[in-house]
């Protein structure tokens, strides 16, 4: 799998981004060891997780997915392979969410114990947190930076002026800024992100690493009516997909799919793969069939006229 820069971090990272939100909850241990196994095989080195990973399950209680890819980290003994990236900042219980400096450095420690490491690659904010002060955020990701405890920084569920006005405050602080953006893209959620989040990404050189990249599975094609939604756990995430809009994209997707060869999954990745700016689309997979599926997304060129057909259907 072929690698590209982070931005500016000095990351260096595969075109594929694993997401570790089913670790622990749809996928379980044994499971979720061979699908990271298979991943490391193929290549892959970026693995995404976060510190609330998989709270919204019943019983759980946050940290699930950090402390499984902990485990298997330890258990393989590969962490240097490993380009690991975590987030911190949404509420794993009362009084411990946001991005306060007293908040950070209790989080930052509770992830590098779950995840068996003096280290985390990627540390990103996970979502704004307009009761704390930039500055006060950036300069306690910088403490971290010097004391090794965190390689680079990125940002996740930015909106365009805040991230402008967060990079200008690292530069003010004198430390480091986001390198990377999370945003949720995919062929069916654009304009979110190309109407005012890719102009900063570009003009400031930031990685972009977009998450939700099959639409909750709905770009797969598993889900073209209401009644595939019975049964499965993103049932109500895909609703909102299965409009006018969202079955021209499944039939453009069918009709790319059958000129290459190839699954709407494969395709989907490899248009975002293609896109301008885009440095590796987050996606997830519960076993080894649908890891190829999404491996497979890396080695598909897609020719011109597929990626107009793509664009016009998903405008």
């Amino acid at each position: 799998m072929r690698k590209r820069k982070l931005g500016n971090s000095g990351l260096e990272v595969s075109a594929l981004a694993l997401g570790g939100n089913v670790f622990g909850w749809t996928a379980d241990e044994a499971t979720s060891f061979r699908v990271l196994d298979a991943f490391l095989a193929a290549g892959g080195n970026l693995i995404d997780t976060a510190d609330m990973y998989s709270i919204w399950v019943p019983g759980h209680r946050g940290g699930e997915s950090e402390t499984l890819i902990g485990r298997w980290m330890k258990r393989r003994g590969n962490r240097n392979e490993v380009v690991l990236a975590t987030k911190v900042g949404k509420e794993m219980g009362p009084g411990r969410k946001g991005l306060s400096k007293h908040y950070i450095l209790r989080a930052v420690e509770d992830s590098l114990r779950r995840l068996q490491t003096d280290r985390i690659d990627l540390y990103q904010s996970h979502e704004d947190d307009p009761d704390t002060s930039l500055e006060e955020t950036m300069e306690v990701f910088g403490q971290l930076v010097r004391q090794g405890k965190v390689r680079a920084i990125g940002a996740s569920n930015y909106g365009a002026e805040r991230l402008s006005e967060a990079l200008r405050v690292a530069v003010r602080c004198g430390g480091p800024r986001y390198e990377s953006l999370q945003p949720c893209y995919n062929l069916y959620d654009r304009s979110g992100f190309e109407t005012s989040l890719a102009p900063v990404c570009r003009d400031e050189g930031l990685g972009v690493i977009g998450y939700s990249s099959l639409a909750s599975g709905f770009l797969t094609g598993k889900y073209r009516s209401e009644a595939d939604l019975s049964g499965s756990v993103r049932g109500e995430s895909v609703r909102k997909y299965l409009d006018g809009r969202g079955l021209r994209i499944l039939d453009a997707l069918d009709l790319v799919a059958r000129r290459h060869g190839s699954t709407p999954a494969r395709v989907s990745l490899a248009w975002l793969i293609a896109r301008p700016g885009v440095t590796a689309p987050i996606a997830s997979a519960t076993n080894l069939a649908q890891l190829e599926d999404l491996i497979g997304g890396t080695r598909l060129a897609l020719d011109r006229s597929s990626i107009e057909l793509l664009d016009r259907a998903s405008a």
